[in-house]
């Protein structure tokens, strides 16, 4: 989930950065909270669950995210870095939670879950409000980020250590073979 967003930010980045206002926004997840980067396993080819590679990845994004933004600043470019997240959206996704097939489970989600288009709102305000600033992190403004319009939220305190963003910087460029121009 992380190495081809690092690969294809990497492909494209000399042609974003000639574009006009140009701005890279990766996609996360409140499942940041419960990731950790086990760089000893990076592609959970030695044991994989499900919900430990998701939160993995998404921590991933934010990390990648805050680091692009700390090289980009570093060089003076006009080029930012966002992430977002859409809190929980009713989508296909919610067949794969634990009880999904329970009857009365699809009214229940329904009421407290975003529908799609409110959940790609985060990931839209990110990508085209003129206001956004690169490092910023974009959820939703209701109870616990579930759902709710996009605002400005707070990721996590290993998303921001700088070290760690370093380290998985260069271990995606080795375990993908692209290099950025910063």
């Amino acid at each position: 989930n992380h190495l081809g967003h690092f690969a294809l930010t990497g492909r494209l980045f000399d042609a974003l950065r000639a574009g006009s206002a140009p701005r890279v926004v990766n996609v996360s997840s409140q499942a940041h909270r419960m990731g950790r980067i086990r760089f000893d396993d990076l592609q959970s080819e030695g044991s994989y669950q499900k919900w430990v590679a998701y939160g993995q990845s998404k921590l991933a994004n934010l990390l990648f995210t805050l680091e692009l933004q700390r090289r980009l600043d570093a060089i003076g470019a006009d080029t930012i870095a966002v992430a977002a997240h859409p809190g929980v959206s009713n989508t296909e996704l919610m067949r794969h939670i634990p009880g999904s097939g329970l009857p009365g489970f699809s009214l229940l989600a329904g009421l407290v879950t975003n529908s799609p288009p409110v959940g790609a709102l985060g990931t839209l305000r990110a990508a085209t409000d003129p206001a956004v600033q690169g490092g910023q992190y974009y959820g939703p403004s209701g109870f616990r980020e579930l759902v709710g319009h996009p605002v400005l939220v707070k990721s996590n305190s290993k998303s921001h250590d700088v070290a760690m963003q370093q380290r998985l910087w260069t271990v995606s460029e080795e375990l993908t073979g692209v290099k950025f121009g910063v």
